[in-house]
């Protein structure tokens, strides 16, 4: 008999319910308002960039994808 895995894998691809989830559990570790009105702003941003992609897995591309994007937005904000 083979034994289960008391393990479960991390999904890959990350739906709206679970971004959302995640949202959630770190908005309530933040103390300061203006803290998680930052948090927030940028969570969103992420959830509504991340959901607008097709079918993204949620690994190490991903990660630069949007570091890159971010960049690009903080480059044209400064020169302003």
């Amino acid at each position: 008999m083979k034994k289960k895995s008391l393990c479960r894998k991390p999904k890959r691809v990350l739906r709206l319910p679970d971004l959302d989830h995640s949202k959630t559990a770190v908005l309530d570790t933040l103390g300061s308002q203006e803290s998680k009105r930052s948090y927030r702003f940028a969570i969103e941003d992420f959830i509504a960039w991340y959901c607008s992609e097709p079918r993204l897995a949620f690994n190490k591309t991903v990660v630069l994808r949007v570091s890159v994007r971010l960049t690009h937005l903080y480059e044209e904000r400064c020169l302003w």
